[in-house]
């Protein structure tokens, strides 16, 4: 029998976090506008403003699906799925929070891998170590909140993947 996962895991501490910076970008915009009228600093502020809005909008919850065949990751309006037949290793994320670069999809070269990184801070990670890159990505990780049962059920259905 092959094992079905989903997990939906948010986090209020980054939504609040990505609130406060829009609040606060609209009203230095507010202000800059007042003060100088539409100039460089005012269009800055009002970037910055849509930019963490689109944070706050986009990044809000993580849903993460296993199916027979695939891991599907979807943040906001970005999905990555990842075959696992094509899926080498499977463990928990020990790099740094510092390494790591905040909440929401990053991608940082790790280890001399190419990392993409689905995530929120407070949650450990899992990692996925592809047999093949997808474009320059050597290696996926992600927030979950049951790590142990996530890497052990892909690990389980991986392993019934012939080697590709």
């Amino acid at each position: 029998m092959v094992p079905e996962y989903s997990e939906r895991i948010s986090s209020d501490r980054t939504e609040a976090l990505f609130l406060v910076l829009t609040l606060l970008c609209l009203l230095l915009t507010i202000w800059r506008l007042n003060a100088a009228g539409l100039d460089t600093m005012a269009m800055i502020f009002l970037f910055l403003c849509v930019f963490c809005m689109f944070y706050s909008l986009n990044y809000r919850t993580l849903n993460i699906r296993l199916s027979a065949d695939h891991l599907e990751l979807k943040f906001g309006l970005f999905t990555w799925v990842v075959a696992l037949d094509n899926v080498e290793d499977c463990f928990l994320d020990d790099t740094s929070l510092w390494r790591i670069g905040g909440a929401g999809i990053h991608f940082s070269p790790i280890h001399g891998r190419y990392r993409a990184m689905f995530n929120f801070l407070e949650y450990p990670r899992v990692v996925i170590a592809l047999k093949r890159k997808l474009g320059l990505v050597r290696d996926i990780a992600f927030s979950t909140q049951r790590p142990d049962e996530l890497v052990e059920k892909i690990r389980s259905v991986a392993s019934l993947k012939p080697n590709g």
